[in-house]
């Protein structure tokens, strides 16, 4: 049985960019944990998390990070095997589930507990037709030119914790198709234990996260870009009544996108409740 009297827990979300820092370089793996210090986090939903990538030194970074917390409890949620590029030389994954190593270059989402986790859950979310344009180096020449990315494939990873549910999800940089994933992760976070807070880089600004849920952002502030924040990208949104305490945004020494987080009080009415779909 859920204890009736749930304490708060304080949940974040961070989008590491693959442990890039300004210069475009990669942290290893002291840097990623030693710029994790002084994060009081007690359930953090990251996004673009490299695992055996040679741009990130080929560092473990969910298992670096989780260590850098004290989490008790962690997932990590490949989306990607292979290296994301350009030339989409990686293959799209979901509903894989890894608390260890997978074996070559893997990328994703991942959520780390620093409280027990009482059951863990995923959810695979389908890829939008269109393709985002950047400007990066060519790898074969080193010139910068323009390239055009195929959206990829997405996740959500749920952790049931004592009374509140936590789901950590990264969605396309396409807002049409990231609208159609959040409804999807909404239905679906129905069937879980409430009440439920939804963390993460959903790539949708201001109140159109809230609109499309039905549900209440705990922090309201501006996260991205880093240097200099115009939107909030960076949610951690209640999609139950629940209180929130103390957000907190905060820029890192790497990540394109500023750690936001809030603590979270459940509420003893809660307890049990599992909410109709």
């Amino acid at each position: 049985m859920h204890n009736l009297h749930p304490v708060p827990v304080r949940v974040g979300s961070l989008n590491i960019a693959s442990g890039r820092c300004p210069d475009g370089a990669s942290v290893d793996a002291a840097g990623l944990a030693a710029g994790l210090d002084g994060l009081d986090v007690d359930v953090l939903a990251v996004q673009e998390v490299d695992v055996d990538q040679p741009r990130s030194h080929r560092v473990h970074q969910p298992s670096v990070v989780a260590d850098a917390l004290g989490a008790v409890d962690w997932r990590f949620a490949p989306t990607l095997a292979g290296t994301p590029d350009p030339f989409a030389s990686w293959q799209p994954l979901s509903g894989v589930l890894d608390h260890g190593g997978l074996g070559g270059p893997h990328y994703g989402i991942a959520l780390v507990s620093r409280v027990p986790v009482r059951r863990w859950h995923v959810l695979g979310l389908a890829p939008g037709p269109l393709k985002l344009p950047l400007v990066a180096p060519d790898p074969r020449t080193g010139a910068r030119r323009l390239w055009w990315f195929p959206d990829e494939p997405r996740a959500a990873v749920a952790a049931e914790l004592d009374g509140l549910t936590v789901v950590a999800t990264h969605l396309s940089f396409a807002a049409p198709t990231a609208l159609r994933q959040l409804r999807r992760v909404r239905a679906w976070a129905a069937g879980l234990p409430g009440p439920v807070v939804v963390a993460g880089d959903l790539n949708l600004g201001g109140s159109l996260a809230p609109l499309a849920t039905g549900g209440r952002r705990l922090v309201t502030e501006r996260t991205w870009p880093a240097a200099a924040p115009r939107v909030q990208f960076d949610h951690v949104l209640a999609l139950d009544d629940v209180g929130g305490t103390d957000p907190e945004v905060r820029r890192l020494a790497f990540g394109d996108h500023r750690f936001a987080a809030v603590t979270v009080h459940p509420g003893p009415r809660h307890g049990t409740a599992t909410r109709p779909g």
